[in-house]
């Protein structure tokens, strides 16, 4: 089958997928649970449903987004008709991330489908039970010569990598995105990097604080704090930082509890390793709260620490787990000092009822995207992009963005032949001052 050319192919492979994810929820679910102990509550909205909204919104719209679309021509063309021609890439490599694996894997490849491609995927070995779901799914839907799943770890990214691809997309560290940005680069091969960095939330005296850190705390805990987007430090106003930092407590437990160890809605640190290092962060730091840990569960408490040295290990790379470091601030100078000692975050946020605080903070800082009184949840809409800058990452997708991520836009003039202007053609002679002419009318 021709799935580069068959519209209503790729559609109908994706249908399958549908019926496949909706059969096999409760298994991703629970697969999710001992990857993670990720609660259903949590698997179903980041994960499962996620990707079932996306896969209906494609389905949806694919024949619209795969149609040729017809563009204004160009009056040194006339008379013509001008399309842009919608060509997938080819042959994809799609690298999901172990902390939602199930979104962040299937999210790319269907997309990659509906723009028509081949598409091999490599999920992560963190997530070892997510992964085989996942490569279970794929198996029971699509043929082997249009989506494979391929199981294994970092030595099988190497040798994947090792290979020419017509696009690559991956998701995961900046340090990994930069081995992998250097491996396309080999055979000028197309990217996408989904990344990541240390945002910033800010919290200035205006904000309706109680609220700030309602949101704030449910933004940064769910998933034990390993998302890509989490808030990754503080910045609050001086006035009001210890009301806040009491606020910021209240709600971590009437979410959790006083022992979020005990708490069905508290996910763990995906393995021993990333417990270890999120351990090694907690290391001659000042702990507002929290700071209990497990090595045995990989459990790490939601801590709070106060003002860590700009140096610290905690403060040197993104923290990707339940660790939120609060500094205080007094003026626009302050939040620099800080905000911009690093590389330009995946996400920011502010809270304020002061408009031209929160104008001039979203012109005055880089980000990837972010939110006014919330966190994270610019994810929420299909609508906007999603994607970094800088080192938090290159390229954008969600929603339409995603197919056209997949998609070469080959551009076509179709000439018509029942006129022919000989303007154009030498020999030029005294045509200069002609073209000089025409060339003004456009």
């Amino acid at each position: 089958m021709n799935f580069k050319t068959n519209i209503s192919y790729r559609k109908k492979t994706l249908k399958k997928l549908l019926q496949n994810i909706i059969l096999y929820e409760n298994e991703v679910i629970a697969a999710l649970y001992k990857d993670f102990k990720k609660p259903e509550f949590e698997a179903v909205l980041t994960e499962t449903n996620y990707v079932i909204s996306d896969l209906k919104n494609t389905i949806k719209n694919i024949e619209n987004w795969a149609r040729p679309k017809s563009v204004l021509p160009s009056l040194l063309n006339f008379p013509s008709r001008d399309y842009i021609y919608k060509e997938p890439y080819g042959n994809v490599l799609v690298i999901s991330p172990w902390n939602y694996p199930f979104q962040l894997a299937f999210c790319p490849l269907i997309a990659a489908v509906a723009a028509g491609n081949s598409v091999t995927l490599k999920p992560s070995e963190m997530a070892y039970n997510t992964a085989a779901i996942v490569a279970k799914i794929i198996r029971e839907t699509f043929e082997t010569t249009h989506v494979v799943a391929i199981l294994g770890d970092a030595k099988l990214s190497e040798k994947l990598l090792s290979q020419r691809w017509d696009y690559i997309f991956f998701t995961g560290s900046v340090r990994i995105g930069k081995l992998v940005a250097l491996a396309a680069a080999k055979n000028l091969t197309p990217v996408t990097l989904e990344l990541g960095g240390k945002n910033p939330c800010i919290v200035d005296a205006t904000a309706n604080l109680q609220l700030a850190a309602k949101r704030i705390v449910w933004g940064k805990f769910i998933n034990a704090g390993q998302t890509c987007i989490a808030s990754d430090y503080i910045l609050v106003e001086e006035s009001v930082k210890i009301e806040f930092q009491n606020l910021v407590i209240a709600e971590i437990e009437k979410a959790y509890g006083t022992d979020t160890s005990k708490s069905p809605d508290y996910p763990r640190i995906v393995n021993t390793q990333h417990w270890q290092r999120l351990f090694a962060c907690l290391e001659n730091q000042k702990i507002i709260y929290g700071g209990h840990s497990n090595e045995n569960d990989n459990y790490i408490s939601p801590t709070l620490l106060e003002s860590p040295d700009l140096e610290s290990t905690v403060m040197r790379d993104e923290i990707f787990g339940p660790i939120l470091p609060i500094f205080g601030y007094k003026t626009p100078q302050d939040l620099d000092q800080i905000i911009l000692k690093y590389e330009k975050p995946l996400g920011l946020y502010v809270f304020s009822t002061n408009k031209n605080f929160t104008d001039k903070i979203i012109t005055n800082y880089s980000f990837g995207g972010g939110c006014v009184n919330d966190t994270v949840v610019q994810v929420a809409n299909n609508r906007l992009p999603f994607g970094g800058v800088g080192h938090s990452g290159i390229g954008a997708y969600h929603g339409k963005r995603s197919f056209d991520v997949f998609i070469h836009q080959k551009s076509i003039v179709h000439k018509a032949n029942w006129l022919d202007v000989p303007l154009r053609y030498a020999p030029y002679g005294n045509k200069i001052k002609w073209i000089q002419k025409v060339l003004k009318w456009i």
